[in-house]
């Protein structure tokens, strides 16, 4: 059974997940912590609770997702998982959000592992598939429950919302795809984690999210 916590980090408000399990192994998803306060939030979150990080993923990479990586890789000796369309964007990071205000020096310079979609993250008893569901970045993927009936979108779907498409290597035609023929496919009790604001459910924005309707 895995439990899904949230926070709400940076001055970008990213959610950033932690999964856990009966084995008290973690997963962590977008650490987007920012300030030295963030860090110790998910760390007296993840020793409080005598959780084993055993892996950390990001959805994509955009600074907001990502300000925590060094930090999560360093404490726990984690290496990192992306999308391999994402490596060009990782290295980017620091010059794009320096264009929001916000420095950046400590981006993740660690080995990467790549992952897409059709992959299965095995996480003790139980199972994420990953969705290829590029747009909002070019390598964006999703993470699927089908036991517990969630999915992790990062920032492809929100609540009533999508993605932006503004940024480089952004693709408004691809983005609205991926949330047809990954996302809507899926049945609509299917709970959504998304990268910023609150839960959703598929079923709700195929009927009211005014920018891609089923």
């Amino acid at each position: 059974m895995i439990h899904v916590e949230v926070f709400t980090f940076n001055p970008i408000q990213e959610n950033t997940y932690v999964l856990t399990n009966e084995k008290r192994e973690a997963l962590i998803i977008d650490p987007g912590c920012y300030f030295t306060a963030e860090e110790e939030t998910l760390q007296n979150y993840l020793d409080g609770g005598g959780f084993m990080p055993v892996q950390l993923i990001n959805t994509h990479c955009h600074f907001d997702h990502v300000f925590g990586n060094s930090f999560v890789a360093k404490k726990y000796n984690l290496e990192l998982y992306i999308h391999p369309a994402e490596e060009v964007v990782l290295q980017f990071q620091p010059h794009f959000a320096v264009q929001f205000g916000l420095s950046f020096p400590n981006n993740y310079k660690g080995k990467l592992n790549f992952i897409k979609g059709g992959d299965t993250i095995t996480f003790g008893d139980n199972k994420l598939e990953v969705l290829d569901t590029p747009g909002h970045s070019p390598g964006s993927i999703s993470f699927y429950c089908q036991a517990q009936n969630f999915i992790i979108s990062g920032d492809v779907l929100f609540r009533e919302s999508v993605g932006r498409t503004d940024f480089p290597l952004s693709d408004t035609e691809e983005l609205f795809q991926s949330i047809r023929t990954q996302l809507y496919t899926l049945p609509d009790e299917t709970i959504v984690y998304p990268g910023h604001y609150g839960t959703t459910t598929i079923g709700y924005e195929k009927k009211n999210n005014p920018y891609c309707k089923a």
